[in-house]
């Protein structure tokens, strides 16, 4: 049997931290504090700091001219990719919280960002739809409503230039989405629907991996 992922434990989890580069600078813990004083109940929709860290590298590594980020929040994922697009690159924010979104844009700001970064607030299907039907998108992050993860794929694959990658955050749903669980949720039901939706979508590559509450990595063939 071969080995699986080593469980993450607290200590564990803080060594990884510090030996990430670059680790979250003050811009990013300041809005991760701030994001917890104004959103108490809401601050845990904000990604893991290696998370950040692996979708700032990947955004380099695949010169990312063009990235669409479906969910917003508070803005700790888009400042991340942000920070990796090629020079000239831009990045498409969708969300329908005005709310949540004010606090992004001051730190857009503060970080030197705000030219690189459009945020439209509407659904996003709506945002999404309006987008040329033709290959264009280099990086899309999807980390909104759950029930509405399958079409954002559907509108979002056919999109993607050859070799372009979608992440989706949140698919162990708490990791809930395993065995028959008497707590399972519309959310949970959802995740399982787009996990074995995105796994048999032969217009992809794809790799769940273990980080945070779980990650596809999925290229565009």
């Amino acid at each position: 049997m071969s080995r699986t992922t080593e469980t993450l434990t607290p200590d564990l989890h803080e060594y990884l931290l510090r030996h990430n580069r670059p680790q979250p600078d003050a811009l990013l813990r300041d809005l991760v504090t701030d994001t917890a004083g104004a959103l108490a109940d809401d601050a845990e929709m904000q990604i893991a700091p290696e998370q950040g860290a692996f979708m700032t590298l990947l955004t380099r590594l695949l010169g990312v001219e063009f990235a669409v980020e479906v969910g917003t929040f508070t803005g700790y994922s888009s400042v991340c990719i942000a920070r990796g697009l090629a020079p000239g690159g831009r990045l498409l924010c969708c969300d329908v919280s005005e709310e949540f979104t004010a606090i992004a844009q001051r730190y857009w700001k503060r970080a030197g960002l705000s030219d690189r970064i459009e945020l439209r607030l509407a659904p996003a299907l709506d945002t999404l739809r309006a987008l040329p039907g033709d290959p264009r998108v280099d990086l899309a992050f999807i980390d909104a409503d759950k029930g509405g993860y399958v079409d954002y794929w559907e509108e979002l694959v056919p999109r993607m230039r050859p070799g372009g990658v979608v992440l989706v955050d949140n698919v162990f749903a708490d990791g809930r989405v395993a065995g028959d669980d008497a707590r399972t949720s519309e959310n949970v039901a959802a995740i399982r629907r787009f996990n074995d939706h995105a796994a048999a979508d032969d217009r992809v590559e794809l790799a769940m991996l273990p980080i945070a509450d779980g990650l596809t990595f999925a290229r565009k063939v």
